[in-house]
């Protein structure tokens, strides 16, 4: 067995399936895995996948030529799941794809394709659900500030719909576990960035009255709960509790 390790990214993941597929190993005698995962494997040989705009690119025009637009849109949402496995699993998935061509969305009978139908149907629900709980607050210079901490790399699926949504605003969505960030410029246009730079999100001060607004949404929610229909159960099945840290009224 040969094992392609590549970078946590879509462009690292497409070049491993260049890579793999151009090996001429044959598909079961290959995989691809996420670099510094640490499954070393016995009787198995490593090789670092090396990135090129080039290969991507080619992986790419095979797709869209051959299985469709959907298709390209599937693999991509799957490399922002938090699943170890994405990788070799887009891989199996485009096998199937490339052969098949865009009917192969219907297939879910087929292992590799309900794999990847269900990253995407995780992917697209958490992004979703983040839409509705993120919370803002207004930093000194006028700018929107909302911090997220999801499972899945979902900021830039979010960033459309506040771009719309907000377009006239100055915003910054803060993924804070993977210390990315998406960033808006009023009526321009949204570009994803890195932050490396440790206490980053501390200093982004608030503006004066921003305390006494977050003082009033957490009485407004105090007031509007019925005491007797408190149902905790309930609440955590619309309201997952990995999302209240990031909720001003939870705070």
């Amino acid at each position: 067995m040969t094992v392609f390790t590549c970078t946590d990214t879509f462009e690292g993941i497409l070049c491993g399936v260049y890579d793999a597929w151009m090996s001429r190993l044959g598909h079961r005698n290959v995989s691809l895995e996420l670099s510094g995962m640490g499954n070393v494997q016995m009787f198995t040989e490593y090789r670092q996948v090396q990135e090129t705009a080039e290969k991507a690119e080619k992986v790419i025009h095979s797709v869209q030529e051959k299985a469709g637009q959907q298709v390209y849109e599937q693999i991509f949402r799957a490399s922002l799941s938090h699943e170890e496995q994405k990788a070799d699993r887009i891989y199996r998935f485009l096998i199937y794809a490339l052969h098949y061509g865009s009917v192969i969305l219907e297939q879910i009978q087929i292992p590799a394709v309900y794999e990847i139908f269900q990253m995407n149907r995780n992917v697209g629900n958490e992004a979703h659900l983040l839409i509705e709980f993120i919370r803002f607050s207004q930093t000194k210079d006028g700018v929107l500030f909302g911090v997220v901490g999801p499972k899945n790399d979902v900021t830039i699926l979010m960033a459309p719909h506040f771009a719309d949504r907000l377009c006239g605003e100055n915003w910054i969505i803060y993924d804070e576990k993977r210390k990315k960030a998406v960033v808006h410029r009023a009526g321009g246009a949204w570009m994803v960035v890195e932050i490396e730079e440790e206490g980053w999100k501390e200093r982004m001060e608030m503006s004066g009255d921003q305390q006494e607004f977050e003082s009033l949404w957490k009485t407004f929610h105090t007031h509007i709960a019925i005491e007797e229909r408190t149902n905790p159960v309930c609440q955590r099945g619309h309201l997952p509790l990995r999302f209240r840290p990031y909720m001003t009224e939870f705070q």
